[in-house]
């Protein structure tokens, strides 16, 4: 079992200890059989005796079997806790690329769906190890009873489980084929909640999402959850009667065919009855621990970063030091996907002086975002070298790289948390200045490190990103449309008055930005036009900061030229 072992690679010996108590548990109970048939079933004169024996046996019994199984439990959910830190952690250090074209539904279903499968796995567990262990157990004792009358059930009971294995198998398929459904559940949850507002204004693409996305998805799931249903039932009812159908087979064979006398009978039946039970719940765990199989290998089928247990600390031999940030013929390609064509950003060269502010403008879909993202090294560039002072930045160097941005991009997440350079708590002063510029002190709770609130209009929690950003005290600072959703007084202060204190500050501001009336605040301007990249000079400044929309807007219809 993929379950098992995976938990006895990591806790051997107490995975070992609980073992040992299950099957000592499940020998005992045999044990109990056989002490009620040799020295309780015939009256004697030892019977006081007898019963006080057969009570510390209970007792014993009882122990045993709520150790293994209080063991187990604890244990089990000692490893989802760990599954579950580590699933997180691996999130945590996989690259952006990956985790993008994962998809945040699978993402989402493998921390709730998976996690809950391995959970229930788990709590049903102790009921397989002990049916397991207890029915091996009375095997044993029945051919220790009668050695003719095991074979024969040895075989009636390898037909059962011929059977029961095909029926179990047919429960596998449909519980994978259940998992790949959740997957498109969740892809339709998203979209409802992500879409509410287009939802709520468009009730025909309402419609058409609930009947042809969400209820086929939902359809899907319910076919396939009432066949593994179906097959689990069937298993478990088949299970059921071939045990009976054992005692009856026990009693022809030793009173109609005289292969055993009839009370050797009577205990075979009473053995066999006393392990129906544990065996009907061992086979009803089954589902569950497929379940976590498949659970355990969707989760790997994610191809997250290898775990490690701390996070690595960037060394800062580059941050506060730098003087020139240079891309030199970076290149990153988008892979096709089905129908759609891939792109290509690059070759790019552009060189950052430390303390400059740039602006960077181009059309949707020309690479602007990519840059960023290759700027602030959240995407590896697949050929070309970022070097800061003229040294290249290597593989064992990222870390260090990624300290220099702090960032607001589009997509921006908006924490609660407030925190200061190299992780530390935010200093109060800083936090209380930096909500005075943007406006937003009388209007934002703070308790204990924290933002109490983040339910504001987007212009409001853009302020609110930029402060978490300026708060990290890290040399460049990237936004990425930032000031789209700003009020125009705002906006005009942003560019004015912000920019300009960041500049005396020292901090070098790279922003994509189509205010074509602030252009002049910026160093320098440049251009992302099909995946390349170029810097406005002379004329095409002044073009660009008379009408950026011109500008962008020539260079699409050069493409549209180009395309037909």
């Amino acid at each position: 079992m993929k379950l098992v072992r995976l938990v006895f690679q990591q806790y051997r010996w107490p995975l070992a200890m609980v073992l040992l108590l299950s099957i000592s548990s499940g020998l005992l109970s045999v044990g109990v059989i056989a002490f009620v048939n040799q020295r309780m079933i015939s009256v004697h004169e030892g019977l006081g005796t007898a019963l006080w024996q057969f009570g510390l046996m209970l007792v014993v019994l009882l122990a045993l079997a709520s150790g293994a199984s209080l063991s187990l439990t604890a244990l089990g959910h000692r490893f989802v806790y760990g599954l579950r830190r580590v699933m997180v952690k691996r999130l945590l250090d996989t690259h952006i690329e990956r985790i993008e074209s994962i998809g945040g539904a699978k993402i989402y279903a493998s921390l709730s769906s998976d996690i809950r499968a391995v959970t229930m796995a788990f709590v049903q567990l102790p009921d397989l190890i002990y049916g397991s262990v207890l029915s091996l157990a009375a095997f044993s004792y029945l051919a220790w009873l009668s050695p003719s009358l095991f074979i024969t059930t040895l075989g009636w009971m390898a037909f059962t489980l011929g059977v029961g294995w095909l029926l179990v198998g047919k429960l596998n398929a449909h519980i994978r084929a259940l998992r790949e459904s959740e997957d498109k559940l969740y892809q339709s949850y998203q979209s409802v909640i992500d879409g509410r507002k287009e939802l709520t204004l468009n009730r025909d693409r309402a419609r058409r999402l609930y009947e042809e996305t969400f209820d086929r998805a939902a359809l899907r799931y319910r076919e396939h959850f009432t066949l593994a249903d179906r097959y689990h039932g069937l298993a478990s009812n088949w299970a059921n009667i071939m045990v009976l159908g054992t005692i009856g087979l026990a009693f022809y064979l030793a009173n109609g065919l005289g292969w055993a006398p009839t009370e050797v009978a009577a205990t075979y039946a009473l053995t066999v009855l006393f392990m129906r039970t544990p065996l009907v719940l061992a086979v009803a765990a089954i589902p569950a621990q497929v379940s976590g199989r498949v659970a355990l290998d969707k989760v790997e089928s994610l191809a997250l970063a290898e775990h490690h247990e701390s996070f690595d600390i960037a060394p800062s031999h580059i941050v506060g030091h730098w003087r020139t940030l240079e891309l030199r013929d970076v290149e990153y390609h988008y892979p096709a996907q089905g129908d759609e064509p891939g792109f290509d950003v690059g070759p790019v060269s552009l060189t950052l002086r430390r303390g400059e502010t740039v602006f960077l403008m181009g059309g949707n879909g020309s690479g602007k975002s990519s840059l960023a993202r290759l700027l602030s090294g959240l995407y590896r560039p697949s050929a070309g070298a970022i070097l800061i002072d003229g040294r290249v930045i290597g593989a064992d160097d990222w870390l260090a790289y990624r300290r220099l941005f702090a960032s607001v991009f589009t997509d921006f997440h908006l924490f609660s948390q407030l925190l200061g350079a190299e992780g530390q708590d935010a200093d109060t002063v800083q936090v209380e200045h930096w909500l005075d510029q943007l406006h937003m002190k009388h209007k934002v709770q703070i308790g204990q490190g924290h933002l109490l609130d983040t339910r504001f209009s987007q212009g409001q929690r853009k302020r609110l990103a930029l402060l978490l950003a300026l708060l990290e005290s890290r040399d460049i600072l990237l936004l990425d449309e930032w000031a789209a959703d700003q009020d125009p007084l705002f906006r005009r202060f942003f560019y004015r008055e912000l920019l300009p204190m960041f500049k005396q500050a020292g901090v070098t501001v790279f922003a994509i930005s189509h205010d074509d009336q602030y252009f002049d605040v910026a160093d320098r301007l440049v251009k992302m036009e099909s995946g390349q990249l170029s810097e406005l000079q002379g004329d095409r400044r002044e073009h660009a900061s008379r009408d950026a929309v011109e500008e962008i807007g020539g260079a699409y219809a050069r493409e549209v030229v180009k395309a037909l």
